[in-house]
């Protein structure tokens, strides 16, 4: 399988479980065609800790774990079929252990990290794409290696019920990179409860404001709600198929949910497939209000006749 392992040291980076120096390691691993994709995880994991290690858990390569948050990321995103373009795997660790707070300090020096990666891997093989996915927290990696990269560094980004602010991620996106990269925002109301959580444990940039859970605004930017039955209708047009919400709350579905995985991979590795323009035109532009599904009744899948304007 075509994989690296890196972690963020503070402001050093190095391979995971190996001596040697990651800059020759990289630049022989990005040699050869397909995608690159970098994947971060979130709060609470932390590499080389035995077990909150995202290499021995949703980046291992070895038997699934039991654990349903532990749902590994690799196969489903495409490698080690063997395939000659299935591309290169970059696994990204970074200390988000402790508090809130230490763990998003510890995201700011890894987002600089991670801006040496991808700036390494334009140097090695210009020509490749370069996309990136992250969890939780990881979005605030990836939000800071934005504003560290020129334009045209990166291709398509996909958070996964990030824990970052909208005004944040709006100054992120008016940098060179942030601007032409295409930005995929999966959201859920079933991640309510943690977002209201992380407002009110981190101190906003403004006042009012919110999480990336209540959407991105910007014109290179898509917000995909996982928990609602229309979108996931609509995506089924497009050959996609994710299984329906099964529970109120969760922070770890916008990765375990059956499907979703693999849908990031299409995102990922053929966005011929599923262009920005047409998706945003075939999904819903309004989003479920927070809370929504702690106090609904039961979401019921709709009919296949239903229109866009039928809002969740």
């Amino acid at each position: 399988m075509p994989l690296i392992r890196l972690n963020a040291e503070g402001s050093k980076l190095s391979l995971h479980n190996s001596p040697g120096h990651w800059r020759p390691c990289l630049n022989r691993a990005a040699r050869g065609t397909g995608p690159i994709i970098i994947m971060t995880h979130g709060f609470k994991y932390a590499p080389a800790r035995d077990l909150t290690c995202p290499h021995t858990r949703i980046f291992s390569t070895g038997a699934a774990q039991k654990l349903a948050k532990s749902a590994q990321w690799l196969q489903p995103l495409g490698f080690g079929a063997g395939e000659c373009d299935e591309g290169l795997a970059v696994a990204f660790g970074w200390n988000a252990c402790g508090t809130v707070w230490t763990a998003r300090k510890s995201a700011v020096a890894a987002g600089r990290r991670m801006a040496d990666i991808i700036a390494q891997i334009l140097r090695a093989a210009p020509d490749r794409p370069v996309h990136l996915i992250a969890h939780s927290m990881g979005s605030e990696v990836i939000l800071i290696a934005l504003r560290h990269l020129p334009a045209n560094s990166v291709n398509r980004i996909v958070f996964l019920t990030g824990a970052s602010y909208q005004s944040d991620a709006a100054e992120a996106l008016k940098t060179g990179a942030g601007q032409t990269a295409e930005i995929i925002n999966v959201i859920s109301r079933e991640n309510d409860v943690f977002d209201f959580l992380f407002e009110h444990a981190i101190a906003p940039p403004t006042p009012g404001d919110r999480t990336i859970g209540s959407g991105i605004h910007a014109l290179n930017a898509i917000n995909i709600q996982l928990d609602c039955i229309l979108t996931l209708n609509q995506l089924n047009a497009f050959g996609v198929s994710i299984s329906p919400p099964t529970r109120r709350v969760c922070h770890w579905s916008s990765y375990t949910r059956p499907g979703v995985l693999q849908f990031y991979a299409g995102l990922l590795r053929h966005p011929e497939k599923f262009p920005l323009k047409t998706l945003k035109r075939a999904l819903p532009d309004q989003h479920s209000p927070r809370w929504s599904s702690l106090f609904n009744l039961p979401i019921l899948p709709v009919s296949a006749g239903q229109t866009k304007e039928s809002k969740p």
